[in-house]
């Protein structure tokens, strides 16, 4: 009953000064809103940046790399051994990018738990010849099944159909920049060089855009097979193995242990975009800070308003005071008016930060630098949700009570005497 009866005067006094308290209110909703949108969006921008990088990069890539041996042969010496050698102008083993032990690796991968799937690729340079004019290039044999289902290779085919690598032989999907420069068509017979001087005819059957103009400018795709012939090897030579991870966070751990396995290099995805992650945590630390701080703005509204309320209402808490009640039922009744503020207030907040997100999420994006973004980018996470519902209750907490407390410890004597 007594419970009932400090609601219901926390809400006569309310009503009392609505205008006042409209006022707290809008102030928590704006922040609310804000911080909501505000961080939907800057995750959303942080997921689409990241995407275009990590969407098309293994979480682990096992390649050779050509460079000099770490041991040379003098130091094999047992003359030599206690000496200190000084080597100038080493040169690279003469061996093949290849990766040794293909088909061992593979099936050593497709029997690991940990691994989602394996996509081979094969790079090889190349010139595309335009006339008198030979344009350096880059094909990338891939296969293709396999380059869409775990790389999404399909979305940034702007153009024709991937999997028209795999059905039409010798065929090739331009990357969009070096289509443009020669003016090829769809349907059309480019002439490649390859690195052994051997003319190639390919017949363009898409065009790939990756949104990254100067990569589009010299990297097309063939099918592995395709690319494997325009060198003259055979099946089981490849350049790359493309390891997708069931979890992303085992990429630096495993990147290790297969170097040390299968005696290759290894790059895992954080060490091969470090910039990307560093970019996204830096923007979610802003976006963070600046909706903290409207927060704090709005709870720093509604202390002032409590104050002021309280200072106005000094007759009716000398009154309470007076009646039997508690200097704990008094700051009772304030905190209850400021949470009953930041619940509202907060829950408005909730939902028009929800529907501004829904509407920039509708708002059209069109960029031909970023060919699979259609609209604003915008996440949902509900962790925004859940944050800014908690930092609304808290902040008007505090924000209430701190007047409260003062208003709790007023001596209804000194106030009737002052009168």
């Amino acid at each position: 009953m007594k419970f009932k009866l400090l609601v219901s005067i926390s809400k006569s006094l309310l009503l009392a000064r609505w205008k006042q308290t409209l006022v707290a209110a809008v102030g928590v909703t704006f922040s609310i809103t804000m911080f909501i949108t505000l961080l939907s969006f800057m995750a959303g921008l942080n997921e689409m940046l990241d995407g275009l990088v990590l969407n098309r990069t293994p979480h682990v890539r096992l390649y050779n790399e050509i460079k000099p041996s770490l041991q040379q042969p003098i130091d094999k010496s047992a003359e030599f051994r206690n000496s200190h050698n000084f080597i100038t102008s080493i040169k690279p083993k003469n061996e093949l990018l290849k990766i040794r032990n293909y088909g061992a690796i593979v099936n050593t991968l497709k029997n690991d738990n940990r691994v989602l799937g394996i996509a081979p690729k094969m790079i090889t340079q190349v010139f595309y010849n335009v006339g008198d004019v030979d344009l350096m290039g880059v094909l990338n044999g891939i296969d293709v099944e396999a380059e869409a289902r775990l790389f999404l290779f399909s979305d940034y085919v702007t153009e024709g159909s991937y999997i028209d690598l795999k059905n039409i032989p010798n065929s090739i999907i331009l990357g969009k920049g070096a289509a443009e420069t020669m003016v090829a068509n769809i349907g059309d017979m480019i002439q490649v060089t390859t690195t052994k001087g051997e003319l190639v005819q390919l017949k363009v059957v898409g065009y790939f855009q990756s949104g990254i103009q100067e990569l589009d400018k010299v990297q097309s795709y063939v099918s592995i097979n395709t690319a494997q012939k325009l060198i003259g090897e055979s099946n089981s030579y490849v350049t790359d193995i493309q390891i997708k991870l069931k979890d992303i966070l085992l990429a630096p751990a495993l990147a290790k242990e297969f170097h040390q396995l299968f005696n290759v290099e290894a790059m895992d995805v954080k060490t091969a975009n470090a910039q990307f992650e560093t970019g996204s945590f830096i923007r979610t630390l802003i976006s963070y800070a600046v909706g903290i701080t409207l927060l704090i703005v709005a709870g720093f509204g509604i202390y002032n308003i409590l104050n002021m309320m309280i200072y106005e209402k000094m007759d009716s808490i000398a009154i309470l005071k007076a009646t039997g009640f508690s200097g704990r039922d008094v700051n009772l009744i304030f905190i209850t008016i400021a949470l009953s503020i930041g619940i509202f207030g907060g829950a408005a907040g909730l939902l028009l930060g929800f529907g501004l997100s829904s509407i920039i999420d509708q708002i059209p994006f069109i960029t031909a630098a970023l060919p699979t973004i259609k609209t604003y980018p915008i996440s949902y996470n509900p962790n925004f949700y859940i944050t800014g519902a908690l930092f609304s209750i808290v902040t008007t907490y505090l924000a209430g009570y701190f007047p409260s407390r003062k208003a709790s410890r007023i001596d209804p004597v000194d106030i009737i005497r002052g009168k």
